[in-house]
């Protein structure tokens, strides 16, 4: 259990951080908003969101790759994260319209009306036209961002806490987190659950107050936004795998039970972990939604975690590096087979399209890592610079 390096003598965190600035420096210089033009908005925005997820992958690698939790719900932490941001944005940019509509008005508008008009505006659609109190913070978005990460640690932290102190591992474990994100996705499709069901929140890229604003230049902010969270984000977790804390979570990992022996408390390094990453995925979500432009119930589905994981192996477990690979490279493959890009093969007597068959070469590039390259694609930089334990 001897400590790493430090951080920022580790050469990976070093590689990683010089590359992700000059890809952003690289992809704002080409762009429509302030470049030449090369880089299309709309790929900004791909970008950014990617980033986003690569967030999210380092977080979900912490979790599974160094503590050996495999969590199977960390993406719905990231869908709340959107969610808390989502609720102020919507609401924002409701009352702004309500307050020009009402702007000719011969007699000014009170407070109350202000709201109620908002709140039917808002709710008309699942027909209510009341605020419920989990909006209480909307209209305050330094409470909102608050809550970004304040609401996915607290069920992580109350979730963990019950798992953990009744020792439930492995399998178990993982299917008690599935279970949790699916009965979160079930809440939310609800109309009375207060985000408005299967309509989820909408119209979240227009800014509140900048209007005026090109989708270009704010596509770039978020460029920015996102790729100084990630740098801080993998800075961050590398930090805590590089010392103490990260040989103990490693030892977690490999031997839970010796480590329990030599007086290590393993339910509360478990529940650091996991309350920690639950809250880098908030944050992550808060990034990636505004723009997505929406958010349903059907993004912190089951699925949506386990996709989490696949892209993790798939970079290489255990390596915060392999994970944010991971998750950049099938993210962007991803976008290109589904989006119509991929040209079709016409086999005679079938046609095959990509768009129906992503999802199962996804789950064969799984299998295939999972069989033969447990290390992902982390790997090829252990046998390029000869290293058989990076980190």
């Amino acid at each position: 259990m001897t400590p790493r390096r430090t951080t920022l003598a580790a050469p990976s965190t070093i590689t990683f951080l010089m590359v992700l600035a000059a890809f952003t420096l690289a992809v704002t210089v080409m762009s429509e908003g302030i470049g030449q033009g090369v880089v299309s908005t709309s790929f900004v925005k791909t970008l950014g969101k990617t980033m986003c997820l690569a967030l999210a992958a380092v977080a979900m690698d912490l979790v599974w790759g160094y503590t050996g939790i495999l969590s199977l719900g960390h993406f719905a932490f990231f869908g709340l994260g959107g969610y808390m941001i989502g609720m102020w944005l919507m609401y924002a940019r409701t009352e702004l319209i309500v307050l020009a509509s009402l702007s000719d008005s011969t007699i000014p508008a009170t407070a109350s009306e202000i709201t109620d008009a908002v709140g039917t505006q808002i709710f008309g659609v699942v027909g209510s036209a009341e605020f419920p109190m989990i909006w209480a913070f909307a209209d305050n978005l330094v409470l909102q961002l608050l809550l970004v990460v304040l609401v996915p640690g607290l069920l992580a932290g109350v979730f963990g806490w019950l798992a953990f102190r009744s020792r439930v591992t492995g399998v178990y474990l993982s299917i008690l987190t599935q279970a949790m994100t699916l009965a979160l996705a079930l809440y939310l499709f609800q109309n009375d659950s207060g985000l408005r069901g299967n309509n989820g929140l909408s119209g979240l890229q227009n800014l509140p107050g900048l209007g005026h604003v090109s989708q270009d230049i704010v596509s770039l902010w978020f460029l920015w936004a996102s790729a100084l969270a990630l740098g801080l984000g993998y800075l961050f977790c590398a930090s805590l795998v590089s010392g103490k804390f990260g040989s103990v979570i490693r030892a977690i990992r490999d031997n839970e039970a010796r480590i329990r022996f030599l007086g290590y408390s393993v339910e509360g390094y478990k529940l650091v972990v996991f309350v920690t990453t639950a809250m880098i995925c908030g944050l992550a979500g808060a990034l990636y939604y505004p723009q997505a432009g929406i958010i349903n119930p059907a993004e912190v589905a089951p699925i949506a975690s386990i996709y989490l994981a696949v892209w993790v192996a798939i970079g290489g477990r255990g390596r915060l590096y392999g994970a944010a690979v991971g998750a950049v490279f099938v993210s962007l493959v991803s976008t290109w087979f589904t989006g119509g890009q991929a040209p079709d093969i016409s086999l005679g007597f079938y046609t095959v399209q990509w768009v129906d068959w992503w999802t199962i070469l996804l789950g064969l590039s799984f299998v295939l890592v999972t069989l033969f390259a447990p290390k992902g694609l982390g790997g090829l930089v252990d046998v390029l610079n000869r290293r058989s334990d990076p980190k």
